[in-house]
């Protein structure tokens, strides 16, 4: 077994930047008191595939406290820079010591607390740790007068201001956020950074109604469509928003496969009643691809009771599928039809100006300035909001870790190997769905396409379309030519020679074929 093992140099640079993103997003005295103290230590890649990163604690209340309410929120903000699935151990060290020797009893000092679901740990509250923890959080918590951050020294705030009546009582925002991980959701899947456009506005807007009314507007809500459309930043953005409005709001998130896993445990531990006292109590039930459960007789059984247990009570169900319930082949025609009772929404693919909109909003909550020229080109090839997270990441690592600038040169860098696995791919679209294809996106009618009239705009959506026909289906001239009105080989010729003329001068004609392709890949996937 291969490991690799990162030098000091690089794990300082690393959790430099990811407290950064920490400090962003927590208070001031959480971050000082939780964050500060507790620095990563160490980070291994076993294989070049999995990444176990080590934090080091001065207690083990503070190892409880990170791993039950901080865990995915640090595991998040280490994977940005990482680019590899990561596990997080929490160690007991004694900090002053090794900060000054090698401690060799360091072993023997340490505990390996990490790897057990943090979620499954009890989460004490605020007003617990604070009543209970004090003594020997006081005693432990200052290792020197005070800390260092990224942005030089600063005074931290002294225990007593730390566990004040005042400071408890304003700790609300960060109950919702310990809350939100502690479901499992993504702190920056919020409707704030939603982006909006035709291909997804009608879902937008259900999701925003059942946020602000749960278990009244659309029961179940029922979104669909392809990987990266935005189906799990919707249903996580309603979570937040009922988070806001009610902090102790019952949330369940699960995926179809989690869902299905609980069970299997629940009847062979013979725990069947917790389970349904787990799902059949909450406020609001979201699950991601429920597609999964079908086929599997005791799940879908155990599911449709507790939908109608849910339902009776007004608790809002929210599920996604790649596919709506009709196509969902073994699916009960019981749950099939309390699907389709409600309100089903399919979520288009990104179009390429929504692409370039979603990228804009990802390169700004990373703090990362991105020109619209460089921004159009990468989203004229990358096809999903998942495939320009990944994108982005790259970017940010690119110009924080190796100091590189954000130009052009490192973007066609960046996307040189995008471009490389998109050539790879064979596109198994139909005919039909190419002209469609290139009809939305120049917002044109199908049949003006197909047809005989001549506009430019309508000459050049025609050549494109009869160019990708051509490049990428390998479809005879003369069949390409009865698509379009009947049209002989020779037009047919003349409409593709034009196109790859095109594309090697006009910068224009690049961006819109190549999101064409990525609109057309999606499809075929």
């Amino acid at each position: 077994m291969s490991e690799q093992v990162y030098d000091s140099e690089t794990i300082k640079q690393i959790w430099q930047m990811a407290k950064v993103d920490l400090e962003a997003s927590l208070s001031p005295a959480f971050f000082n008191t939780w964050i500060v103290p507790s620095p990563l230590t160490s980070i291994k890649i076993e294989n070049d595939q999995n990444a176990i990163a080590t934090i080091s604690c001065m207690t083990g209340f503070h190892v409880t406290n990170l791993k039950s309410n901080l865990y995915s929120q640090i595991k998040t903000a280490l994977e940005k820079y990482i680019n590899k699935p990561l596990e997080i151990e929490f160690v007991v060290t004694d900090l002053k010591r090794s900060a000054n020797s090698n401690n060799p009893n360091r072993e023997a000092f340490g505990e390996n607390l990490s790897k057990s679901n943090p979620q499954q740990q009890h989460s004490p509250s605020h007003e617990e740790i604070n009543k209970q923890n004090y003594n020997e959080f006081k005693n432990n918590l200052i290792v020197n007068k005070s800390f260092s951050n990224d942005q030089g020294n600063r005074q931290s705030p002294t225990v007593e201001e730390l566990f004040s009546q005042a400071n408890i009582n304003n700790n609300t925002f960060d109950r919702i956020k310990v809350r939100a991980q502690q479901i499992g959701l993504r702190q920056d899947y919020t409707f704030e950074s939603f982006a909006v456009s035709s291909s997804n506005e009608m879902a937008h807007a259900a999701a925003t109604a059942v946020a602000n009314n749960p278990g009244t507007s659309y029961n179940p809500l029922f979104l669909y469509g392809g990987v990266g459309v935005g189906k799990t930043h919707l249903i996580h953005a309603v979570a937040h928003h009922m988070l806001k409005n009610n902090p102790e709001a019952e949330i369940i998130y699960a995926s179809g496969e989690q869902f299905t896993n609980e069970i299997v445990r629940a009847i062979k531990s013979h725990t069947t009643l917790q389970l349904k006292n787990k799902y059949r109590k909450t406020d609001l039930l979201l699950l991601d691809d429920i597609q999964f459960i079908a086929g599997k007789n005791s799940v879908q059984e155990e599911f449709f009771h507790t939908f109608n247990a849910l339902t009776s009570i007004n608790s809002q169900i929210i599920l996604t599928s790649d596919r709506p319930p009709q196509e969902i082949s073994l699916l009960e025609d019981r749950l099939r039809s309390r699907f389709e009772a409600g309100l089903m929404i399919d979520i288009q693919q990104p179009t390429f100006e929504l692409r370039t909109a979603i990228l804009l909003l990802k390169a700004q909550s990373n703090k990362l300035d991105i020109p619209i020229e460089l921004a159009q080109k990468i989203a004229s090839q990358v096809d999903s909001a998942r495939r320009i997270e990944g994108i982005i990441k790259k970017i940010r690592s690119a110009v924080e870790l190796q100091n590189l600038s954000l130009d052009s040169v490192l973007i066609d860098k960046i996307l040189q190997s995008e471009i490389k696995q998109n050539q790879q791919k064979i596109i198994k679209a139909k005919p039909q769905d190419i002209i469609k294809t290139v009809a939305n996106h120049y917002r044109m009618k199908q049949s003006a396409v197909r047809g005989k009239r001549r506009s430019k705009e309508l000459v050049k959506a025609r050549h494109i379309a009869m160019y990708l026909l051509r490049n990428e289906l390998q479809i005879p001239l003369e069949e390409i030519g009865q698509w379009f009105s009947g049209r002989d080989h020779s037009s047919v010729i003349h409409a593709v020679k034009k196109i790859e003329q095109d594309l090697i001068l006009n910068q224009s004609i690049q961006q819109d074929v190549s999101a064409m392709k990525m609109s057309l890949i999606a499809i075929s996937n």
